[in-house]
């Protein structure tokens, strides 16, 4: 599937996986015969070219070719567009309206990145902090939930002025320095980016200034408060303990006999060898993909699959990767998926 452009979904297993990805996914309810449905095609595939849409699916689906799934939705007429995010319906266009349709893509996708952010663990140093895009209309009357969210969004959370990589103040600079000297994992959220987070924030946590630290949760302080703590030695031992970048992947890649990287996920695969492989794990008469987990850790990739057997017995395995390819199998790890079948686990369905 392009990156970009307009999926034609044809069948109801193919609806079905699609509409699970953790993106936002727009469908359209068309029929050929329907004179409104054409223009509204091109739309949906002039929104799925702009850069502020890059992360939103889009499709259409013939709604008289599949009766079922139009129950399913509630299809009455054409042209009807469904909004949904990590499987569930979240809104509803019927008729042919351009302009609102536009902006009910805009603001759910906004909704998206914001939920998509404030569910991302971040590891400072290996990967770039989190940026959340807030929509402030889209999230009027829900701050509260929004502001958990954000602060939860990793065990260690600073609200900053600028990001780790580029602090916008001396004091947010200092606090940055201090969690990187204390070689702590954690995220940032740029109050430069949302005015509202900015304002609301104070009021949530009763703290007037920035930054503001977090730790599992729980608000610690500002700057000050971080020093003091540092030469008490209490901030050492509150941060959730790491070891090395080098122990961490060791860690990683003993968890299973095998480790590979893809383009995309197991829902939307970004190209054509990634997406062989996900039919190879589903096709096989030997496993079948029940399960698959995406990590990164500086350059490299990590996918966690767990499978299934014809006997009903559960597996579980990594791959790994530096390079752009969909899947690399190291040298240690190739005699350890020999021993696969030994490695049991349980697991969700499918």
């Amino acid at each position: 599937m392009a990156e970009t452009g307009v999926l034609e979904l044809t069948s109801q297993e193919h609806f079905e996986t699609f509409v699970k990805s953790p993106k936002l996914v727009v469908i359209h309810f068309f029929a050929e015969w329907a004179s409104e449905c054409q223009p509204m095609n091109e739309v949906l595939d002039t929104l799925s070219k702009e850069d502020e849409l890059k992360g939103v699916m889009f499709a259409k689906i013939p709604a008289e070719n599949f009766p079922k799934i139009s129950m399913q939705c509630k299809i009455s007429a054409v042209p009807t567009f469904l909004f949904y995010l990590a499987g569930k319906q979240v809104d509803r266009l019927d008729g042919a309206n351009a302009a609102k349709l536009t902006q009910m893509v805009k603001n759910n996708n906004a909704k998206a990145q914001t939920l998509e952010a404030a569910s991302a663990p971040v590891l400072s140093g290996d990967v770039k902090p989190v940026e959340a895009v807030i929509n402030t209309k889209s999230t009027a009357g829900n701050s509260d939930e929004i502001l958990k969210k954000l602060i939860n969004q990793a065990p260690v959370m600073l609200f900053m002025k600028g990001n780790a990589e580029n602090p916008q103040c001396g004091f947010s600079r200092q606090a940055v320095a201090i969690l990187k000297e204390l070689k702590a994992e954690f995220g940032t959220f740029d109050i430069f980016t949302d005015e509202k987070v900015r304002q609301d924030l104070k009021i949530y946590s009763k703290w007037p200034t920035y930054p503001q630290l977090y730790i599992k949760g729980e608000l610690i302080g500002g700057l000050d408060i971080m020093k003091e703590m540092v030469a008490s030695g209490d901030l050492a031992e509150m941060l959730p303990k790491t070891g090395t970048l080098e122990e961490r992947l060791k860690q990683l890649t003993n968890k299973a006999p095998l480790m590979a990287f893809i383009k995309g996920d197991r829902h939307v695969p970004k190209c054509g060898f990634t997406r062989q492989l996900i039919e190879i794990l589903n096709d096989t008469k030997c496993f079948r993909l029940r399960h698959f987990i995406q990590y990164r850790i500086g350059s490299l990739h990590y996918c966690v699959a767990s499978l299934s057997s014809a006997d009903g017995c559960h597996y579980q395995t990594h791959i790994r990767s530096k390079s752009r390819s969909p899947f690399a199998i190291g040298p240690t790890t190739s005699q350890q998926a020999a021993a696969a079948p030994k490695q049991r686990t349980g697991g969700h369905a499918w």
